[in-house]
């Protein structure tokens, strides 16, 4: 399945890296023609950052599944943009990871994404 991904810092672009798997940051404007999991970092307090948000209005119909970045310091606000995406399109998070996350990360992401992609 494809991975649909923005990153901010670089640590979004890490943790994809380490799926290897088809994957394409995506812009504003684009229109994504096929089944995708989204992978986004967290703004602010808990944002979803408007990019991805632009982009969701065009493409959310596609999206089957959501994971994203944040920092542990921000307690309740930690990768809540998943929640957020998760909340407004109804799709499921399929976690949440702190920097470019970890190998066990990566490792639950993929199984998530497989058992998506059976459906």
């Amino acid at each position: 399945m494809l991975i649909a991904f923005d990153s901010r810092t670089g640590n979004v672009r890490r943790f994809v890296d380490k799926l290897k798997v088809p994957s394409i940051q995506i812009e504003e404007t684009m229109t994504i023609d096929e089944p995708f999991v989204l992978v986004t970092y967290t703004t602010g307090f808990g944002q979803v950052p408007d990019k991805v948000m632009s982009f969701l209005k065009q493409n959310h119909k596609r999206m089957r599944g959501v994971i994203a970045s944040g920092n542990r310091n921000w307690g309740e606000g930690f990768a809540r943009s998943a929640d957020t995406i998760s909340e407004l399109y109804g799709v499921p998070v399929l976690g949440k990871f702190e920097l470019a996350g970890t190998n066990r990360d990566v490792e639950r992401f993929t199984q998530e994404v497989r058992a998506v992609a059976s459906y």
